[in-house]
């Protein structure tokens, strides 16, 4: 990147004008009633700022650059109307007309994802391409290649509306999508990580008001909408970094200093205050420049953004990328800021750590983060010990003291250690993470992870086209783990949407995730339901889940060959139940006699 890009210079002309507002609009009767906006156009900081209405003007922020004038006003017990702000330099004046909507009734008590939910994550440029017309788009640089593997391959907003039913059908509850706002990277902008304007939908996803319309589609199936924000980095082409407000807008150095991903120095209390600073400070990557949330002017644009966007787009959760790279300080005031303006909200953060102290410690409450009195009032974070497991242990016939199942029954010993572990979000991969069809290229193994998936404690994720056997080897690149979904494209040969359309083996692993996860939505037990495990045998795991009106017993066979289960060693758990029909296959066992189980499978038994 040239250092150009870096430098703030400015020339003083003797004319300004608005080329930019943001928040573009905002809405009347927010519990956080001040709003502050950013006006942007050459020179505008030379303008005295006034505002119609009678509304009060709290505060008006100037930087270092001319191009920048911050106005806070106060909303509070303003209705929704239309204001006129004015700016005047001598007797030159010019006006900016601002909307303050009305907001929709009840928007701050809005529900939002928990653990009756399944979140189904998919890549809109990878997922289905519902209007071919928006392939390119002349403001933004990188055209439509659907030949190039981290190509732009098409996918957009549209077609993930003409899928909703698909989703719906398999049995999730909720949508999440990698990051749709612009980004006008020269290449591989199709994972839309480095954002270039967070107030505008890509052009090739489609625009603002389509990303409107798929939540109320959702909502019409109800189904939640949670969008993927980023805190920590905007895309190196964010109109904003070529003229940056402040120089410490984003953190700088005297030459690129890469992120040393090492996230405990966030917490480490022998780290080096060098290393712990290079963790949060420096660059993900080249091409994406490092929010500075310790500014407040930052971490102010970036909260008003997000809460633009829950109430524009009538959304119901968040996913924050790289959670635990921002300034922890910083972000955790941004979280409650969220939360206080939405008290049900949830948002779940991505802390790829592979440690549960470590990964709790980021939890809303946590008694680990209370130690450093620190609370990042963040709700959920994302269970990577689990996913870490699933990884390896179905691979592992025989069972030793640390191998096979006993990976996983090692990972829920450390629940205890999560303030809320109803609220983490469980999975056996993502888009960042080998795909599971790829480590364990066996339906068998795919019920066993699936099954598991389902039925323990959190929030269930499954990422797309999983569910019809879709694999990528993620060591040969990101474009491998991130293939089109067979049927998204005009043309293709496999529409594995429909039922017709999908092929013997899409089929197989689409009936079986559909019957698993439909039975899930309507069941308590699963959502919010004690656990009780026992140590595997003959790695064989049993665990049951159980609330006052119900009882499920779990069998997970990792071992190769039949084993029977003798029921006597559970009745602790079984009590007086007699009998257990099993969701997955309909058969019935008498929990008086043994129950025999067939290698590398599983069973999900309702106790009766």
């Amino acid at each position: 990147m040239k250092k150009a890009l870096l430098l703030l210079l400015f020339t003083i002309t003797t004319f300004a004008q608005v080329d930019k507002v943001e928040p573009p609009f905002w809405w009347s009767d927010m519990n956080r009633s001040d709003v502050q906006i950013m006006f942007y156009g050459k020179n505008i900081a030379q303008n005295e700022v006034s505002v119609s209405n009678g509304i009060i003007i709290k505060e008006i922020q100037k930087t270092e650059n001319p191009n920048y004038v911050f106005v806070t006003i106060d909303t509070k017990n303003v209705s929704p109307q239309n204001i006129v702000f004015t700016f005047k330099n001598g007797k030159k004046s010019f006006t900016k007309n601002y909307e303050l909507k009305q907001r929709k009734e009840n928007s701050r008590f809005r529900e939002s994802y928990n653990s009756s939910d399944v979140m189904y994550l998919l890549m809109p440029d990878r997922f289905a391409n519902g209007n071919p017309n928006n392939d390119s788009h002349p403001s933004v640089t990188e055209k439509y290649n659907r030949d190039l593997p981290g190509g732009r391959h098409g996918g957009d907003i549209e077609g993930i509306i003409k899928n909703i039913n698909y989703i719906h059908e398999l049995g999730a509850t909720a949508i999440w999508s990698t990051p749709l706002c612009e980004d006008n990277d020269e290449r591989y902008s199709y994972h839309t990580y480095g954002q270039s304007d967070v107030y505008k939908i890509d052009p090739r996803y489609g625009t603002n008001e389509d990303y409107l319309r798929m939540s109320q589609e959702l909502h019409k199936k109800g189904m939640k909408n949670i969008m993927d924000y980023v805190t920590n980095h905007w895309g190196w082409k964010h109109w904003m970094i070529n003229d940056l407000p402040t120089r410490d807008w984003i953190h700088q150095f005297p030459e690129f200093t890469n992120s040393n991903y090492r996230m405990t120095t966030q917490f480490d209390t022998n780290a080096s205050k060098r290393d712990s600073e290079h963790c949060m400070d420096g660059w993900f990557v080249k091409s994406m420049p490092d929010l500075n949330q310790s500014n407040p002017l930052v971490l102010n644009y970036l909260t008003q953004n997000a809460i633009w966007w829950i109430e524009y787009a009538d959304l119901d959760g968040f996913r924050v990328d790289t959670y635990s790279y921002n300034d922890k300080e910083g972000i955790a005031k941004w979280t409650k800021a969220i939360t206080d303006e939405y008290p049900h909200f949830n948002i779940v953060g991505e802390v790829w750590m592979n440690d549960q102290a470590q990964m709790a410690y980021w939890q809303k409450d946590s008694k680990i983060g209370a130690i450093q009195n620190f609370n990042s009032y963040l709700p959920s974070v994302m269970d990577f010990t689990l996913h870490e497991a699933i990884s390896s242990t179905f691979n592992e016939d025989q069972a030793t003291w640390d191998k096979g199942i006993i990976k996983v029954y090692q990972n829920f010993t450390n629940d205890f250690l999560y303030p809320n572990i109803d609220n983490i979000l469980t999975f056996i991969e993502n888009h960042d993470t080998q795909r599971f069809n790829h480590l364990y290229p066996d339906f068998k193994k795919y019920q066993l992870a699936m099954t598991l998936l389902a039925t323990v404690r959190g929030i269930p994720q499954i990422y797309y086209g999983s569910e019809i056997g879709m694999a990528g080897n993620k060591d040969k690149g990101d474009a491998y783990i991130r293939q089109d979904f067979p049927g998204g494209w005009n043309g293709d040969k496999n529409n594995a949407f429909t039922a017709s359309g999908r092929t013997d083996v899409q089929k197989k692993y689409f009936d079986f995730t559909s019957k698993l996860l439909n039975w899930r939505k309507n069941k308590s037990v699963i959502h919010s339901g004690k656990t009780t495990h026992y140590i595997p045998e003959n790695n064989v795991y049993i665990y049951f889940r159980y609330d006052e009106k119900e009882t499920v017993m779990v069998i997970i066979n990792n071992n190769p060959e039949k084993q029977t289960i003798k029921t006597n060693r559970f009745l602790e758990n079984i009590k007086n139940y007699t009998s257990g029909k099993d969701i997955l296959g309909n058969a019935s066992f008498d929990l008086k006699n043994d129950i025999s189980i067939e290698g590398k499978s599983a069973l999900v038994l309702e106790l009766k």
